[in-house]
């Protein structure tokens, strides 16, 4: 047919970076840009956008894209030496021409990418390490966006080493203070905006009203952020990471941000799938996997709840 879409496609994005966009045959799309393994897009089958990129994101390297979904590695946070949020997010990956075979069998869906980030030469002067990090980006047949990481220790005569990892996922909301999560409640956090201080959430959903810098721990594998106004919830899935941290720069510290809007606060929240507390373990020959899954429903409401079985399905 003509008009049929082509599942996956190279080409140039901003500034004449390589990027690969996924398209679905009902309409869903989603964007991966090489620089980074960064996805930038992802797109409902009306064309409505899921994923906040702020208007001032400076695509340039070594600069990292404010926005989409970031791949925090080998550091995720103020841990280490190295710097943050790691350095994969601001490296040229690969598509990778010979992926290993998939953790488990998906769905017959021909709209993805297999990504290969290995370590350059300076890479390897700030973080000694032997390591390969494989990235599949997928659409699923019902618009679901699946991110599969996956970090191997390559050489056998090396020491274990540890490392850090979130997917930054920046999600796309009608106004900050229409926006609740559920499936955090009496969950233990540490508040970055306290020094790190233990806390056990009170909120029966967090609502927001001011900056917050959160990282749950100990969280489910489902995670429910509801839209109000657009009456509609990201369902994040998530397996291999343990932790969830959610922010908000609020008004006075998105306009100390060069490569962020003034306002643009009230049209985003982070909730990131991670690994941050506990550092994970390589022995050498040993494999990471941590996946994410998105997803969108439509918000039913009884007393102005989320109908549960809806968020359980993810449909």
């Amino acid at each position: 047919m003509s008009g049929e879409k082509i599942p996956v496609q190279l080409c140039k994005g901003v500034n004449g970076l390589d990027k690969v966009v996924l398209r679905e045959p009902k309409g869903f799309s989603a964007e991966v840009y090489l620089y980074g393994g960064q996805v930038t897009s992802w797109k409902n089958n009306f064309g409505e956008e899921m994923l906040f990129v702020s208007n001032k994101a400076i695509f340039k390297p070594p600069k990292a894209v404010h926005g989409g979904i970031s791949i925090c590695f080998p550091r995720f946070g103020s841990r280490g030496s190295l710097e943050q949020q790691g350095f994969a997010r601001n490296r040229f990956w690969s598509i990778d021409t010979d992926p290993p075979p998939p953790i488990r069998k998906s769905s017959s869906s021909k709209a993805y990418v297999d990504l290969i980030f290995k370590p350059s030469v300076e890479d390897a002067k700030v973080w000694p390490h032997s390591f390969e990090f494989l990235l599949k980006v997928a659409l699923g047949p019902t618009g679901e966006l699946l991110l599969t990481s996956r970090v191997r220790h390559l050489n056998p005569n090396e020491k274990p080493f540890s490392f850090t990892f979130a997917y930054q996922t920046y999600l796309s909301v009608s106004d900050i203070s229409e926006i609740r999560i559920e499936g955090l409640e009496a969950r233990n956090y540490l508040d970055n905006l306290r020094n790190k201080e233990l806390f056990t959430e009170q909120q029966n959903a967090i609502t927001f009203e001011s900056e917050i810098d959160k990282i749950y721990l100990s969280t489910p594998n489902k995670i429910a952020v509801i839209d109000h106004k657009r009456r509609r919830t990201f369902v994040i899935q998530k397996d291999g990471l343990p932790d969830a941290v959610v922010w908000n720069p609020w008004d006075k510290k998105a306009k100390a941000m060069v490569d962020f809007g003034n306002d643009e606060y009230q049209r985003m929240l982070c909730v990131d799938a991670a690994n941050e507390v506990a550092p994970i373990k390589l022995k050498p020959g040993e494999e990471w996997r941590g996946k994410m899954e998105l997803s969108v429903v439509h918000s039913s409401y009884n007393s102005g709840q989320l109908v549960p079985q809806k968020v359980s399905t993810g449909r």
